[in-house]
């Protein structure tokens, strides 16, 4: 007589959230530029939080820890600012008026080129995002006072994390 064993193999994947606030808007530009130091090649930052929330302005320190001297500010009707002037490409998006069509974005074509990307709204294209990422959550608790979470997807990510918090 002959036994079989069936079973079903499921992986689970937890994320660990790291909660910080920001006291500050040096705070968040602070937190940007740590970031920074630790940038990687085809580095992906999703940004979400309300208005006002410091999307805008985390990405004008890590801009700035880049090297880029232009005005940095929100892409929301252009869609994507790039910007080619410091150690390495940034490309800035503000998909808030795409509405989750990402057709025209031309997405697939930024996360095959060199640099880094920031994505402010990046919940509302939540399902056209790569698997691996940085997302980072904006809450105002305060006049200046935000509450970030930031959940690392991805091994180089959770690394990535891991040396700068």
């Amino acid at each position: 007589m002959k036994y079989y064993c069936f079973f079903t193999i499921i992986k689970m994947v937890i994320y660990m959230d790291y909660k910080i606030t920001s006291n500050s808007e040096q705070d968040t530009i602070v937190l940007a530029q740590n970031f920074e130091s630790e940038k990687f090649n085809n580095m992906i930052i999703c940004l979400i939080g309300e208005l006002g929330s410091g999307k805008t302005l985390f990405t004008k320190g890590f801009a700035g820890a880049l090297g880029i001297e232009e005005n940095i500010t929100s892409p929301t009707f252009n869609i994507i600012k790039e910007y080619k002037t410091g150690e390495m490409d940034l490309y800035h998006m503000d998909v808030y008026r795409l509405e989750g069509n990402t057709d025209e974005l031309g997405l697939e074509e930024y996360l095959k080129k060199d640099g880094v990307i920031i994505i402010e709204w990046a919940d509302m294209i939540e399902s056209e995002l790569p698997d691996e990422r940085l997302e980072i959550k904006f809450k105002i608790t305060g006049e200046e006072k935000r509450s970030i979470t930031i959940t690392p997807y991805g091994e180089k990510y959770e690394d990535l994390c891991e040396d700068v918090l």
